[in-house]
């Protein structure tokens, strides 16, 4: 029940002064976004600006929103196996592209060595997600 207590929390306020920006989202065709919000309002917490592409985001929003707003972090949720199977895509776009944003993964449908496939962080909770941040960020 912790999901939807966290899902019943108030939207956190903008960090006056944002210790990094990440852009979240979760990755075409997931349309989970139950976990991708408990990680955002937890990263927003704990004094990050979140940029939320939605869900079922094409790699090609992460990336445009991640160029407008200078992103550290690119957080991706992926809940689903056709979703993974987008990974190669997001990254060859973020590649393509030059960002030099972080990339931190989580969700069902992935796990550790998925991360280390692509060169990413993982975390398989929201506490971990903003502890990732941070340590991404020299906190």
């Amino acid at each position: 029940m912790s999901w939807l207590k966290s899902m019943m929390e108030k939207e956190p306020e903008e960090p006056e002064n944002p210790i990094g920006t990440i852009v979240i989202g979760t990755l075409d065709p997931d349309m989970h976004i139950t976990p991708k919000e408990m990680v955002r309002k937890s990263l927003k917490k704990a004094g990050f600006k979140c940029i939320d592409v939605g869900k079922k985001a094409p790699a090609s929003d992460f990336v445009s929103q991640a160029k407008n707003n200078n992103a550290d972090i690119i957080a991706v949720s992926i809940n689903t196996a056709p979703a993974k199977n987008n990974l190669p895509g997001l990254m060859s776009q973020i590649q393509a592209a030059g960002l030099t944003a972080k990339i931190m993964i989580g969700g069902a449908a992935v796990d550790k060595s998925d991360a280390d496939e692509i060169g990413a962080m993982f975390g398989e909770t929201r506490e971990e997600a903003v502890a990732l941040a941070k340590k991404a960020m020299g906190q």
